[in-house]
């Protein structure tokens, strides 16, 4: 694996366990967005040129997440693109969520006409779900890959077996901090849409997202944003708009859209099975440590599939000990929530455990 600390510069003179917050961004995603705006200065706009970028970042989102290109929308963040889907839903429709689940999930379902019921996130998570299918018969299923506060990660294989088993339940999930930890198939995964930005777990900066949804969930769904861009040409009529690019009116960010095209190359070049096993292992030995230590609630201390995303039991003035001790990490839900990516070592948690446990 490259020299990461030369790589990821903000890794030098600190330990980073704030992926969970945002990424790094790496030395070549940051030269290549320099010679992006470098070309921009001194040529103008070549629009033939810009426009290909867009298109070069789709085929490469669709081949790193295995989806059809008339699948997958490019958008600012999940919040713009998810917002795009339920308000082409139909209302009134049941909605089963996760209480305490991600603001920008829960939000938009809840001010919408929508009839929302919610399961419970604890250490029966999948079973909790189970049931509540049973109960509450939802036509729609809105969930997070990976819990924003606990780390907590659902079993991508029950998500598939929910699926075979409420094949007309809509299964939406936002996987922002789920995306470039681990090799991914949409194709045959159980779900009809997954979202996410894109600056945390794909270090691939600010301002953009992807938006993937399977040919039989379009049909589900009546997007209604357009604008010019969502047709070919200036003499395309508006009903010819197709489902993805509703999700794209107007000129589009190359700058923001070309850095995600970087961060999926590296990710590549690194390769996501090495980052996989990278992030499995640190967030394994982190785990061990924090139970030893008492760190961690019933819930991510007894579930066997996990991120490496944690919150310890602390208050601020633990969190200000940890950031006087050059440890970045973030408060949140009443603990100190900490993550590991494949940038980080083995001795970045032997750096923490090591403040922590100091009197």
């Amino acid at each position: 694996m490259q020299d990461l600390k030369n790589e990821f510069p903000a890794l030098q003179g600190q330990t980073y366990l704030n992926t969970a917050s945002s990424g790094l961004l790496s030395r070549s995603t940051y030269l290549w967005r320099k010679e992006h705006d470098l070309d921009f200065i001194n040529n103008g706009v070549d629009f033939k040129f810009r426009k290909q970028i867009p298109e070069d970042t789709r085929a490469a989102v669709a081949r790193f997440f295995n989806a059809q290109l008339d699948e997958v929308a490019l958008v600012p963040n999940f919040s713009f693109g998810f917002n795009i889907i339920l308000e082409g839903l139909p209302k009134g429709q049941k909605v089963l969520m996760l209480k305490n689940d991600y603001p920008s999930l829960l939000w938009p379902v809840e001010t919408r006409d929508f009839n929302v019921c919610y399961a419970e996130i604890n250490e029966h998570l999948e079973d909790t779900i189970s049931a509540a299918f049973e109960k509450y018969c939802p036509d729609v299923f809105v969930f997070s890959l990976v819990q924003w506060l606990s780390g907590v990660k659902i079993d991508l294989s029950f998500i598939k077996h929910l699926k075979e088993k409420y094949p007309n339940v809509l299964l939406m999930a936002d996987a922002t901090q789920y995306l470039g930890t681990e090799q991914f198939n949409f194709s045959e995964s159980g779900l009809d849409v997954m979202g996410g930005s894109c600056y945390k777990w794909m270090l691939a900066g600010f301002g953009n997202g992807i938006m993937l949804v399977k040919k039989d969930a379009q049909a589900k769904v009546y997007p209604s944003m357009i604008g010019f861009n969502s047709a070919d040409t200036f003499d395309s009529k508006a009903e010819e708009t197709t489902f993805i690019k509703h999700f794209e009116p107007g000129h589009q960010d190359t700058f923001n859209y070309g850095s995600l095209h970087q961060a999926i190359l590296q990710a590549e070049k690194v390769s996501v099975e090495k980052i996989s096993a990278k992030i499995k292992d640190i967030s394994a030995y982190a785990k061990g440590h924090f139970i030893e230590l008492g760190l961690l609630d019933k819930t991510t201390k007894n579930r066997k599939i996990h991120s490496s995303i944690f919150n310890l039991k602390g208050d601020m003035e633990l969190f200000k000990k940890l950031a006087a001790n050059t440890i970045i990490c973030s408060p949140r839900g009443g603990g100190i929530r900490v993550s590991f990516h494949y940038y980080n070592e083995l001795e970045d948690v032997d750096a923490l455990v090591h403040t922590l446990s100091k009197k």
